[in-house]
């Protein structure tokens, strides 16, 4: 039942409360972005039943290709004109980036500018769309250093450190918004009845014990000794040097892994290896890593490039660059960072053998 809940509506307006002198601006942006991701919800539960579902052709059926070099979605493209339409009219913004954007969205002339800047990846995970896997929307909020002017490239180069929110939906079994804007991590859910996010996970904190990691382990041959030996004393479990059994978990969408170690705790890991070195990593700084890294750090755990580098003090160099990210509880994430240090220290020579090859990945029960 609704009563006695507080919907996301209330839960800005008591949070701009709380600021003397607030304008109401960065109130006005978060409910815009809010009402993108109900439309994006909607167009993606019904995605069979309106054909959008599969890939975006081209030319002469050819398969569309984006900035990431990535085969675009029907619905990446939906969720992203969803999010411009939503966003760039109401006076809040000075320019908005989109992971399916080679350049930036400049506000028009025609439309007053506001002193925010939004990142956002309009649909992560699109690639499980067509199997029905959860994917999401993630988004981060700058503030714009012209308030009021054209924006450009260089006004989006902003530390993590600099989010003034973060958040991310969730499409799944149910729609779900997380929230944080450096005052604690909030998630609401889509009540359809009303129209309404409501807060449902009030005060989000990661568990500080966790016996799961995420890792897509067909690209081990690629990994670093640091990262092979963390995941084989996971897999040693009980008899091993943790003295657990661990359970691997992986989803392949950020935004559902990331809920479920928000939920359950954990360790996600998408390491730079021999793949994706000359990328500088697998995910992107601007619009994934950063945003959440924030969340995940509100919620009381950490989040590293591997190598002892904190994701939000990354300088960034442009809007798509790409990082490795691994984050969950504090502790583990502790834990990979030095093992990293060991490695680069010369103190993990033994840590060089393939994981698989005497013991299997999908050992008997």
């Amino acid at each position: 039942m609704f009563e006695g809940r507080t919907t996301l509506t209330q839960f800005i307006i008591e949070e701009q409360r709380r600021v003397i002198g607030a304008s109401g601006d960065f109130s006005g942006l978060l409910s815009d972005i809010a009402t993108a991701c109900k439309v994006i919800s909607n167009a993606v539960s019904r995605g069979a039943l309106h054909g959008t579902l599969g890939v975006r052709q081209v030319g002469a059926g050819e398969a569309a290709i984006n900035i990431q070099g990535e085969t675009q979605k029907r619905l990446d493209v939906i969720a992203n004109d969803v999010m411009l339409r939503s966003n760039v009219w109401a006076g809040h913004l000075a320019g908005m980036a989109s992971e399916e954007l080679d350049d930036i969205v400049v506000v028009p002339s025609i439309y007053p500018r506001g002193k925010y800047l939004l990142v956002f990846d309009p649909l992560d995970g699109s690639s499980n769309i067509d199997v029905n896997i959860t994917v999401g929307t993630i988004f981060s909020i700058l503030r714009s250093p012209n308030p009021g002017s054209e924006a450009n490239v260089e006004d989006f180069l902003q530390p993590g450190t600099q989010q003034v929110c973060a958040g991310f939906a969730l499409y799944g079994p149910s729609t779900i918004m997380v929230l944080t804007t450096g005052n604690g991590v909030d998630g609401f859910t889509l009540d359809r009845d009303i129209g309404e996010f409501v807060l449902t996970h009030p005060h989000m904190t990661i568990p500080a014990e966790t016996q799961e990691f995420a890792i897509n382990a067909s690209n081990e041959r690629f990994w670093e000794p640091p990262i092979k030996r963390y995941v084989s004393e996971c897999l040693a479990g009980k008899t091993g040097v943790r003295g657990k059994d661990f359970n691997m978990r992986w989803i392949a969408s950020l935004v559902a892994d990331t809920y479920r170690i928000l939920t359950r705790g954990g360790v996600f890991m998408y390491p730079v290896d021999d793949k994706t070195r000359d990328k500088g990593g697998r995910l992107r700084l601007m619009y994934e890593a950063n945003p959440i890294s924030f969340i995940v750090e509100q919620a009381g755990g950490a989040a590293t490039t591997g190598r002892c580098a904190r994701i939000m003090e990354v300088p960034p160099e442009g809007i798509h660059q790409r990082v490795p990210l691994i984050f969950g509880s504090r502790a583990e994430v502790e834990r990979i960072v030095g093992y990293h240090q060991d490695y680069l220290q010369g103190r993990d020579d033994s840590f060089s053998m393939p994981l698989f090859t005497t013991r299997s990945l999908f050992r008997s029960q």
